[in-house]
């Protein structure tokens, strides 16, 4: 794929949707933290569910450190792999209050070495909390990245890379998020949405869906 094809990739996406962002919900950079934290192998709705609850007394690292990992899994217990991620959040939340003062950290060596976050999760932390010009690359955007030919690569890390290289730099903060919704409305694993697709003259996926 040339660079003017990438441009106008972007482009509409932006005139589409100027602000994009994350769906789950949040008001700081550590309950966005836990959110993310809490979306690996689930739903943001299932999240977003939980956290609204959780968020209303438990939204600093002091307060889930008191609240403990038996207090966090009957918040989040419908969400999947919740023993672990209430593990994962109340160990965290301890390590941000002793090497951090209670704050996020905005450093990517930092994020990650924090339980539960890894490379995506700091991903998403970084461009949406601090603003950084970052990809998380998740299923969707690897997804859509390899079917479209904007950034095709065999593994999460080399998609990644090449999106950081080949996206205009003036859309590169928003690049992951209009990716994702693209990935989670339109293209579709099992049928995307072709038809209806504002890219579908630029995409290079042969078997592109019909109309009806």
């Amino acid at each position: 794929m040339n660079p003017e094809k990438r441009r106008e990739i972007f482009r509409r996406f932006q005139a589409a949707n100027p602000n994009p962002t994350t769906e789950l919900r949040y008001r700081t950079p550590y309950e966005l933290l836990v959110a993310v934290v809490l979306s690996a192998q689930a739903t943001d709705k299932s999240v977003n569910q939980a956290s609204a609850v959780l968020f209303e007394q438990f939204n600093a690292p002091d307060k889930m450190v008191k609240l403990g990992v038996a207090g966090l899994e009957k918040y989040i217990r419908r969400i999947g792999l919740y023993r672990t991620k209430a593990k994962n959040v109340v160990a965290l939340s301890k390590i941000l209050l002793e090497e951090h003062g209670g704050e996020v950290p905005a450093s990517r060596e930092a994020l990650e070495r924090l339980p539960g976050v890894g490379r995506k999760t700091a991903n998403v932390v970084l461009n949406t909390a601090f603003g950084q010009p970052t990809v998380a690359v998740d299923t969707h955007i690897f997804r859509v990245a390899n079917r479209t030919g904007l950034a095709p690569g065999k593994d999460p890390l080399e998609v990644e890379q090449r999106l950081l290289k080949f996206t205009p730099p003036e859309y590169l903060q928003n690049a992951h998020h209009w990716l994702i919704l693209h990935g989670r409305y339109v293209c579709l694993a099992r049928k995307p949405a072709c038809p209806t697709c504002l890219i579908r003259d630029l995409c290079e996926f042969r078997p592109k869906t019909k109309l009806g």
